[in-house]
């Protein structure tokens, strides 16, 4: 009979082999899933393997493979920690192809836990007979909150046979990289990136509706939706939009920086200078895309004449807890640009009043704030859609660039 130690040997052994030390064991999609109290597991795909000689997760979502090193294995245990998110597993390696754990997300109240289990297996889905739907196009979608209000979507999809990749969009910005199945009439979408978890289901009537969907996110949010095929559907333009009140043409704010250095609006290093405020928070995938960008455009766009600054809305006052969920997003992108922490909580009804009062309201994340040379807001955009998004994410670069590209032609004929 085999002792407990030396069982948790056996385990840390046959971890170290399929971790890469062997050659069979190279490399490893896993299927992991979140276990739903009402029944429904939010799945995904993850490769586990090596990178300089250390193990790591790379999240497979799509076309997206994202990279995960907080891994470590202690015993018999696995702990990985999400790279940007307050956002962490820790599961017991039951088996060379199995682990079981808990997720647990930091949030701005109670944090988020469910259960956790990943197998050795490249398909979250079980692809067992043809589809009988092609669902390729764009929809339009309407979501039925539990409260019976609805709310608006565009869908993009790309099916191939049983496999589908695609979007959701809302006025706020979208649901990033989505992947699954239609099996038969059934079709199955889901994501996890660290900080989203989702999962839709649908059945398709033919190539062209979708009925008795339902869309489930993290640990109870569960909404209704219908989609309708249309390569017209548009979104509103004012469900998120955010303005300045009126007679105010300019903002002013003094916040600290993660280093606790305070800095303004009104400071030296942005006069006569373009300048693009991002109001984002760590806790926000689509701020992670949109930091992605800004980061790179800053690098190419720092020498003439453009400014970036972001406002942090954190999950809570703590400068602390903020600082070091933003420091992720600092490393991870190699921002260069100042990251304010404005001090107030995303759930603070009070936030806009509290830090940028001149602003009517701040209702999505991240939001974008384009400043002219002469200190005069120029224009505000919501509703950021990212690299999932596809030809939505290059509409959004083209015209992102064009706005800078105008604010400094028109502040230089100023200068004249």
């Amino acid at each position: 009979m085999m002792h407990h130690k030396e069982h948790k040997l056996k385990l840390v052994l046959l971890v170290f082999i399929f971790l890469g030390f062997h050659p069979i064991y190279a490399q490893n999609i896993w299927t992991g899933a979140l276990h739903r109290p009402d029944g429904h597991s939010i799945v995904f795909n993850f490769e586990l393997t090596t990178r300089q000689n250390k193990p790591v997760i790379y999240l497979l979502n799509g076309t997206d493979k994202f990279l995960v090193d907080g891994i470590h294995f202690q015993n018999d245990s696995v702990f990985i920690q999400m790279p940007v998110f307050e956002s962490q597993f820790k599961a017991k390696v039951v088996a060379p192809n199995l682990w079981q754990g808990t997720w647990r997300k930091g949030t701005a109240t109670i944090p988020v836990e469910l259960p956790f289990t990943a197998t050795i297996h490249p398909n979250k889905f079980q692809q067992t007979v043809p589809a009988v739907a092609n669902l390729s196009g764009r929809w339009q979608v309407t979501f039925t909150r539990p409260n019976g209000t609805l709310r608006p979507a565009i869908a993009e999809f790309a099916q191939k046979d049983n496999n589908i990749t695609g979007t959701f969009l809302t006025p706020s910005g979208d649901y990033r990289y989505l992947s699954g199945i239609v099996v038969r009439d059934t079709l199955k979408l889901s994501t996890f990136d660290g900080s989203h978890a989702y999962l839709f289901n649908a059945i398709a009537v033919n190539d062209t509706l979708l009925e008795n969907g339902f869309f489930y996110s993290d640990v109870t949010a569960t909404e209704k939706f219908t989609a309708v095929k249309n390569s017209k559907a548009h979104l509103p333009d004012s469900i998120a939009a955010t303005y300045m009140k009126p007679g105010e043409t300019t903002l002013r704010f003094t916040f600290p920086e993660l280093n606790h250095q305070p800095v303004s609006l009104q400071d030296s290093a942005f006069r006569n200078k373009v300048v693009v405020l991002q109001i984002m928070g760590s806790w926000c995938p689509n701020c992670m895309d949109e930091t992605q960008f800004l980061s790179k455009f800053y690098d190419a766009y720092k020498n003439q004449g453009v400014a970036v600054i972001a406002l942090a809305y954190e999950l809570s006052t703590d400068f602390n807890r903020s600082k070091a969920s933003l420091e992720k997003f600092k490393q991870r992108f190699n921002v260069q640009y100042p990251i304010l922490i404005t001090g107030a909580a995303v759930n603070d009804s009070l936030k806009t009043q509290k830090t940028l009062p001149a602003l009517q309201a701040i209702k999505v994340f991240p939001t974008l704030i384009f400043i002219g040379k002469d200190g005069k807001v120029a224009k505000i955009d919501t509703g950021f859609y990212g690299p999932g998004s596809g030809v939505y994410y290059k509409k959004f670069q083209e015209e992102f660039i064009h706005t800078i590209e105008y604010l400094l032609q028109q502040n230089s004929k100023n200068d004249e």
